[in-house]
């Protein structure tokens, strides 16, 4: 019920942390993986090859509408058709509210949100054209949830993704297309250097977590595979937390 074998699935931004962690894990249950990013996946590439998985990279800045078409039309012909999208790429800017500038602010909502729709919305009609369904895992973050402090595009983009999970699993659950989100916790990766490196900050967020850990990039992969697979067939909406239990205290 697990297996993706003979599955396809597309990740952005999987040349390191969570999307890294997220196409290994997907490939390790079976599928091929296509990913879409600006810089090279190498590594991940590796990684995947090393389990016996195809891999196909392309090349593509996901803050830019223009090539969105081209990478689910890519993704498409890199191996049939493309069964799974995880809209994993992220990117954040920290400045107090007063001061955030509307560059920064435009920056994180195009990567952030407005690519996830577009890329969702072009891979869905492949999906519809070919009379197929497929599974569509956004990435939300536990600021889909909290407010956050000094991040607001970031927090405004990730409150807008869990509403924008909900809407798309709404309209495509008929359609056998099956929408929901993993909101991570806090983890070891490059989006929270900044907050690790600030010893008081990186202590307040340790004494929250009851499992007392930042996350590691692999704790994600379970819930990704899980939501890819056919064990998630009547899953439609769904916001699944994986946090340490950050949410829970």
């Amino acid at each position: 019920m697990f297996s993706l074998a003979g599955r396809h699935a597309l990740v952005t931004g999987a040349n390191t942390g969570l999307g890294q962690a997220i196409a290994v894990g997907l490939a390790r249950a079976g599928a091929d993986i296509i990913v879409a990013g600006r810089s090279r996946p190498d590594e991940t590439g590796e990684a995947v090859r090393a389990l016996g998985r195809r891999f196909h990279a392309i090349s593509a800045d996901l803050g830019r509408i223009e090539d969105l078409p081209r990478v689910a039309e890519e993704a498409h012909a890199a191996f049939g058709h493309v069964d799974i999208l995880v809209n994993n790429a992220g990117i954040i800017r920290r400045a107090d509210s007063l001061d955030f500038s509307l560059e920064d602010w435009d920056a994180v909502m195009d990567v952030n949100l407005k690519s996830v729709f577009f890329l969702s919305q072009a891979i869905a009609r492949q999906w519809v054209a070919d009379n197929r369904g497929g599974k569509i895992i956004n990435i939300a973050s536990m600021l889909s949830f909290q407010g956050g402090i000094r991040v607001p595009s970031y927090t405004a983009s990730k409150s807008g993704l869990a509403g924008l999970t909900r809407l798309l699993a709404c309209e495509w659950a008929g359609r056998g297309i099956n929408v929901n989100a993993i909101a991570p916790g806090y983890f070891a990766t490059n989006n929270t250097e900044a907050l690790r490196a600030d010893e008081g900050r990186n202590c307040d967020i340790l004494a929250r977590i009851p499992a007392g850990r930042w996350g590691d990039p692999s704790d994600l992969a379970g819930a990704a595979v899980f939501l890819a697979s056919s064990a998630a067939d009547y899953m439609h909406g769904a916001i699944v937390p994986v946090d340490g239990g950050w949410l829970a205290r």
